[in-house]
């Protein structure tokens, strides 16, 4: 294995000590930021919409929930409600993290959201609403994987551990839809 010695780093330490002390007000977001700001703070405006809606849909249906497995759905709905609650938080701490304001206007959550709050009223169409918006979201969070990529680790691997929950949400919803039929 050939070892690289400190002369021959592919990186000058005095250019990046000279950036880091530039614009210092700006925090995590360095001089090198390879992303378009803009567009990643509406990108992540509108999955916080979009996890906005999911909380309200699921406290919704966790409240509306009827039948002789009430108790077992609205638990999971709870604990669905609770994790997109969690998702909603990162994502807003990570706009403003990157010097972005997040969006919270309920005014514009039906512009901004992916997924729809839906209008079912027995129990197997509020699993199936759920089930469609979490797909949805699974959807979506895998193109903004993408597009944070390598220019934007933190993000992505933000975005990839939500991921991983809507997956499991889905294969949860899709559990209880098979139960159901």
């Amino acid at each position: 294995m050939t070892q690289i010695k400190r002369n021959e780093l592919p990186y000058s330490l005095a250019e990046i000590r000279k950036q880091a002390k530039q614009s210092i007000e700006d925090g995590a977001v360095t001089q090198d930021y390879p992303l378009d700001l803009e567009l990643a703070y509406q990108h992540l405006n509108d999955a916080l919409a979009s996890e906005m809606m999911c909380v309200m849909r699921y406290r919704h249906h966790q409240i509306i929930a009827q039948g002789i497995d009430r108790p077992q759905v609205a638990a999971e709905f709870k604990e669905h409600a609770d994790d997109e609650q969690r998702h909603m938080m990162m994502i807003a701490e990570r706009i403003n993290q990157l010097g972005g304001n997040p969006d919270f206007n309920p005014g514009t959550v039906l512009e901004r959201t992916a997924t729809e709050y839906g209008s079912g009223k027995d129990l197997l169409k509020l699993i199936e609403e759920d089930l469609i918006a979490e797909r949805i979201a699974i959807m979506i969070y895998r193109e903004l994987i993408n597009w944070f990529g390598a220019g934007d680790p933190t993000t992505r691997r933000m975005l990839e551990k939500i991921l991983k929950d809507e997956e499991d949400h889905a294969d949860d919803l899709a559990d209880l839809l098979r139960a159901k039929k």
